[in-house]
Order: structure tokens, then sequence, then C-alpha cells
């Protein structure tokens, strides 16, 4: 018994000299041990609020101003990087847009992406023989009822020789609008004023005679028709 007390008094005295001690340079150094805590707390909140880096990625635009129906070559495109949420719909590799022609102008850096090209990816689903014709509005401010799906009557109004108005006439008939300004162009990456009031329909053989070249031979309206 006494051996056993013996082992067990000296752990004892040295475990309350140790509190004694801890407590007594934390007693003279509180002002020290308090910087360390707010400088760890601040360090914690900046790492909080700061932002992490937005993503990007690199999508293809235009490497200088095109208009409408240019037909794309690699000296067009240039890599751009751009937040990634803006990518989404754009055209990735050169190989997805050269040869094919730009259904609205491009300024320089501009994004491109499939519903600004003609071909295909803007006439999927269209009846065989189908062409997509730009047409340029009037009125710019009636393209924003407009949305791709959309079917509308094409009216000219144009004037004889004398300058007087002619009556209206009908150019083609329910359309479907596969493009316009302002769902295409809305964007600040595709944002054109070139692009005010221009919108793209779906044209089947004889509505393109009527329809290519109307705008430069009287003023363009359209009426939008019911869901067929």
């Amino acid at each position: 018994m006494n051996k056993t007390r013996n082992r067990v008094r000296p752990r004892t005295a040295y475990s309350r000299a140790g509190v004694r001690w801890h407590r007594g340079w934390l007693s003279h150094n509180r002002r020290f041990v308090m910087s360390l805590l707010l400088c760890a707390a601040a360090g914690l909140t900046v790492v909080q609020l700061t932002p992490s880096p937005a993503a990007s990625a690199s999508v293809i635009g235009a490497a200088r101003d095109l208009p409408v129906g240019t037909t794309l070559t690699a000296a067009d495109l240039l890599a751009v990087n751009v937040p990634a949420e803006l990518a989404v719909a754009g055209i990735t590799e050169p190989s997805e847009a050269i040869g094919k022609q730009l259904a609205a102008p491009l300024s320089t850096h501009q994004i491109l992406w499939p519903g600004l090209l003609l071909g295909p990816g803007l006439l999927a689903g269209a009846p065989p023989g189908s062409t997509a014709v730009p047409l340029r509005m009037a009125d710019p401010t009636a393209v924003q009822l407009l949305s791709p799906g959309h079917l509308v009557t094409i009216i000219r109004a144009g004037e004889d020789a004398t300058g007087a108005t002619t009556p209206p006439e009908v150019l083609a008939r329910s359309v479907p609008v596969l493009w316009t300004s302002e769902s295409g162009g809305g964007d600040a990456w595709l944002a054109t004023a070139d692009a005010d009031g221009l919108i793209v329909v779906a044209a089947t053989p004889n509505q393109n005679d009527m329809l290519a070249g109307a705008s430069i031979r009287g003023k363009l309206f359209f009426v939008m028709d019911p869901p067929r």
C-alpha cells in the first residue's frame, strides 16, 4: 500500500503543478492568445467571403464583323473565353461552323451558336425543300412579340413610281419563325444594332421566290397567325 501511495502522489503533484503553470502562462500572455484567436477568426472569415474564381469556357466567336449571309471560313473564327453559363449553347469547334452561312450579322468577338447558322440546325424539322430566309421588319419593336416557332403572315407595303403607297401585298402565309433578333440577339455577347428588326423564317420554294429581297422592294410587316 505504501509503495502505491508513493507512486500516485508524485503524479498528482506534477499534474497540479502543470495546471498551475498553464494558468499562469495564460494569465501573463492573455493578450497574445486573444490576438492569435482574433487573427484566426479573421482568416476564416476572409476565406469564407472570398468568391471562388468564375468558371470559364472556350467557344467559337467572330474574328471580325461579319454580315448576314457570310459563308464562314477558318479566318472568320477565333476562340473566345466566356463565363461557363454563356457557353452552354455556343459552338466549341470551328469545324461545326466552317462552310455554313450566317443567318444574322455578327460583331467582332461575338459568340457563335447553331441558331445563327443557315442549314440543318436552323431548319431541323422543316418540310423538305424549305429554306431559311432572313427578313428585316419595318417596325423593329414589333419583333419583341415573336419567338421561334410562331407562325406569321408576311405583308409588304410598297410605293409606286409617284411615291404613293400601294395596297398591302401578302407575300407568304403561316411561315414559321426560326430566329429573331430579340430571342437570339438580346444577350450581351450576341447583341448588335445591325440585327434590329431581323427575323428568319422557314419558306417553301414558292414562298422563297416572293420573300427573297422583299425588304428592298418595300416595307415588310407581319401578322401573327393562330397555332395550327
